[in-house]
Parts: structure tokens; sequence; C-alpha cells
């Protein structure tokens, strides 16, 4: 249900405490025509957590139609994410399948299809869901089976069949239906099934200070310990996970029905080094907020600089995460000239709530005294792709700095 949230998304607890409010803001990935700038609607973006269950969540909900429908967010810009996918279907085809078997995966939030073109490759049978229109149509235009459809408990059930891999990439925090769509896969992963499940992990978020990673799409903050208690209450569990440097910090999970695995050392570390960094304690994400407050001065204090000595900066990548940063930190035509970016799908675009025109990077002039990077989750890609002109005297400026993994 769209508006704002009376109880906990997880385990329906009505204690909720706000943590991190980073005010009111358009939904980050309506990206605008010129004609529809200064239309975009904005909405609550706050982050509670609640006292039952620990989970960090966001208190409002935006309607899923509204965000997913259609949007311009494609996963094969780069190869630091094609590579990554391709290494987690190989990882999976060679734990849990002999070279001759021929298993069935099911992608839920495919997008473009890239990851399950590289289960393809592997001789799975594949078939994506994806909610967005355009993204399904070149999903299918590539060769991959793709629904146009949201997943949830009732389309599992029309599905009719089971799987013997469930895949989401990068969706699993999206949910609004949050517990239709676990028991939609409960329903369609076979008995000795795995479900792969990749998603940004909170505790990496806070220690990068990541906080742009907070977004209207991203209804819910995963740790170790609130997946477990939303997967036990479907009768599913985590035997085994790691952490990955994908988007700064992404845990890959195994996931399988209640007791068909053992958990692994590696799990059982990762729970260990969560307690005791306090990931879990109210404490930890009111802390996260002031630091937050210390990044802004610290960047605007950067920019100011900059622009006091003439440079031209523009940001580089327009990524939908982009928006809760400059938005927040207030960052528009009076810093950053353009955005420039590879998706096509966003060209002539204007990024929302700061208005700033996007540029295709095949198409400029010239290249600025400063890219400030907004995708900074690509950043040893963005360094190599770009060596020429960093020789050349062109600054690339993080604002969020990922630690290493």
């Amino acid at each position: 249900m769209s508006g704002t949230i009376t109880e906990c998304r997880v385990c329906a607890s009505p204690i909720l405490e706000p943590v991190i409010d980073l005010g009111s803001q358009p939904w980050c990935g309506n990206f605008l025509k010129e004609d529809a700038v200064g239309t975009e609607p904005l909405f609550s973006l706050r982050l509670v957590y609640c006292e039952r269950c620990c989970t960090p969540q966001l208190d409002y909900t935006v309607p899923k139609e509204y965000m997913f429908s259609d949007h311009t967010y494609l996963s094969n810009i780069t190869y630091t994410l094609s590579n990554h996918f391709k290494s987690v279907a190989q990882e999976v085809k060679q734990r849990f399948f002999r070279a001759q078997d021929t298993p069935s995966v099911l992608d839920i939030g495919s997008n473009d299809g890239l990851a399950l073109k590289h289960y393809q490759d592997l001789g799975f049978d594949v078939l994506g869901v994806e909610s967005a229109k355009t993204a399904a149509r070149l999903a299918r235009e590539a060769g991959i089976p793709t629904e146009n459809a949201f997943f949830d408990l009732g389309f599992a059930e029309r599905l009719g069949r089971t799987f013997d891999v469930v895949s989401a990439s990068g969706v699993f925090f999206h949910l609004e239906d949050l517990h239709s769509v676990v028991e939609g896969i409960k329903r369609v992963l076979a008995h000795d099934g795995i479900f792969v499940v990749q998603f940004l992990y909170m505790k990496r978020i806070i220690e990068n200070r990541a906080f742009d990673q907070i977004y209207h799409e991203h209804l819910l903050y995963y740790t170790l310990k609130n997946i477990a208690t939303l997967l036990n209450s479907h009768g599913m569990e985590m035997f085994d996970a790691y952490l990955s440097s994908i988007h700064g910090g992404s845990i890959i999970g195994f996931i399988t029905h209640k007791g068909r695995q053992p958990q692994s050392q590696r799990l059982g570390d990762l729970r260990s080094i969560e307690d005791r960094d306090e990931t879990n304690m109210k404490k930890t994400y009111l802390s996260f907020a002031k630091s937050i407050e210390v990044m802004k001065v610290e960047n605007l204090e950067y920019l100011e600089r900059k622009k006091s000595q003439g440079k031209t900066i523009f940001g580089f990548g327009a990524p939908a995460k982009g928006n809760t940063l400059l938005n927040y930190f207030n960052i528009g035509g009076q810093y950053l000239d353009l955005l420039v970016e590879k998706n096509r799908l966003r060209k002539n675009l204007y990024s929302p709530g700061q208005h700033l025109k996007i540029v295709m990077e095949d198409e400029l002039a010239a290249p600025p005294d400063v890219y400030y990077v907004l995708a900074w989750n690509f950043k040893d890609e963005i360094l190599a792709k770009n060596a020429h002109l960093i020789e050349k005297g062109v600054e690339f400026y993080f604002p969020v700095d990922p630690l290493a993994v």
C-alpha cells in the first residue's frame, strides 16, 4: 500500500523510531523531459528503525506502478556489472549442478536480461520477470524470454511451475508487496532449489557513508539479522553468503527451504562481525545520520573551493541514487553545469529536483576541469577508462569513496 506505513514491513511491529530524515524529495528515477521540469511531486524520504526486528526501512511508500512500470535503468551499461553477474552464474552452476545438467532459473526484476544471458550461456533454461516495459522488450529482443509483470504470489501461482534456481539481484529491497513476493518465491522454488539473493548490505552503506543508496525505490535495508527474520517467517533460510564489492558492498546470499542445507562457516563469521560492530543497534543509525551532515559540509566546501578557482564541474553519471545526494546537499546548477551519462534512455532528460541536463558522454565537446562522480560504485572502471583524461589533469572527485572489500 502506498503512503505512510504504521507497522514494520518485516515483522508488523508498530514501534518504528525515526533515525534518518532526508526531507521531501522527488522519486529519484523520475528523469524529466524539458517541458515537465518543475512538475515532479515530492515525497517524504525518512528512514525509521523497527525496535523489534531491527529493520531500517522507509516510512513512506511510493506506489510501485509509479516507479517501476517503465523506468530508464539498464543493467548492461558497465562491464563491471556484467562480469559480476557472470561470476555469480558460474558459481551457481559449479556448486549446485553437474556439467551436463540443464537447470532452470527464474530471475525476478530481470531488467534487460543481462544476468540471465550469463545463465543462458551456461546451459540454463531461463525466464525473466520484469515490470518495466522498455527493459522487458530489450531483454526479449536479446533472446531472453521475459514476462512483463510484477512478481508476487498471484503471479507465481499463475506460472504453475518450479525452478531449480530463483534469482533476485538488486530488487529484494524494492518490494512493496514484500510477504506476497517471498511467499511467491517459496512457491516457485523447487524442493531442493536455490534462491540466490543480492542486496545492498546496510553495514557497508553505513561504513561507506553511502546515504545516497537511501531512496524511494529501496523500501528496506537489509542486514543478515533482519533478512533471517523475514525468511524464517516464510519457512526459508539463508545457508551461505559472502560480501561482494559490487555497488560498494553487497551480500550474495544462498537461500533454500528450511532445513535443506547446513549453515556455512563464512555466513556464521559474517553474522558474528555484524554483532561485534553493533550493526543492528539504533544508535548505529543515529550516528550514521550525524556522519551524513559532516559529509554535506565537506562536499559543499570542496565544490565552493573549485568554483572559486574558476573550475568547470560536470556530474559523472546520472544514477538514480545520485539524485538523493544532489537534492539533500542542494547541489544544482550553481555547482554543476550538467550530468554526463552513457545510458541513452536518459539523453537530454533532466534530473529530478535539481533539473540538471543529461548529456551523452560521447557527445561532449570537451571534458570539464572536474568530474563530480555520482556513479561512484563503478570507481575502478571509471578510473581505468578515463586514465587519459586524468593524465591531462582532469580531476575525478568521489563524494562517496567505497572501502575495499
